[in-house]
């Protein structure tokens, strides 16, 4: 991954931010952006519901910092399983969400560093495919389309034309077909204190 954040920080030198690996001290700072961009009703979504209790996949959760260092823009991928193949294979896959930009940096780049900073190192990890629900308008520039995702849904209710995908290798997905279940690792919940 180093050498994937050194090349977007290459890039962006004389930027107003950085991307970066998330760490663990972000966590706060993430969490309250994701509020103030996705509103309070952003824990009910389909997406959601398949992150929950899961770990980002390895080394696909992601930062944007300002000059001072504060997260201004986050997104992650989660692993999924995108339905099955004609032979009843579960397909491997990515979800991506959510990406979420500090109001104040809008329209400054920040979003589209992000995401392709991610799909780069989603791509050099070796994964074959994205899916994500989200604006088409934005996501279409990526190379994301609805096509991809036409047999596949989401568990509990979404947006058809929202449901978007993109293949970092191609065929990855040809005749996925299915719901999307998660596969990637648990969290680890903290040890339950008894009363002495």
């Amino acid at each position: 991954m180093a050498a994937v954040l050194d090349s977007v920080r290459a890039f962006f030198a004389h930027s107003v931010f950085t991307i970066d690996a998330e760490n663990a001290g972000d966590v706060v700072a993430r969490e309250n952006l994701l509020d103030r961009a996705m509103g309070p009703n952003r824990r009910r979504k389909s997406s959601e519901k398949i992150r929950r209790g899961r770990v980002p996949a390895e080394g696909l959760a992601l930062v944007a910092r300002d000059r001072d260092s504060h997260v201004i823009a986050t997104v992650r991928l989660w692993n999924i399983e995108a339905g099955v193949n004609s032979d009843g294979t579960a397909i491997n896959a990515l979800l991506l969400g959510p990406l979420a930009v500090d109001a104040s940096f809008e329209g400054k780049g920040v979003g589209s560093a992000l995401m392709r900073a991610a799909m780069l190192e989603a791509k050099t990890r070796g994964h074959g495919a994205i899916l994500l629900v989200g604006d088409a308008a934005y996501y279409e520039r990526f190379g994301f389309c609805a096509a991809k995702a036409q047999h596949l849904v989401m568990p509990g209710p979404f947006e058809r034309s929202r449901f978007l995908a993109l293949e970092l290798v191609e065929g990855w997905l040809d005749g996925a077909a299915g719901m999307i279940v998660p596969s990637g690792r648990v969290l680890a919940s903290a040890p339950v204190r008894k009363a002495a």
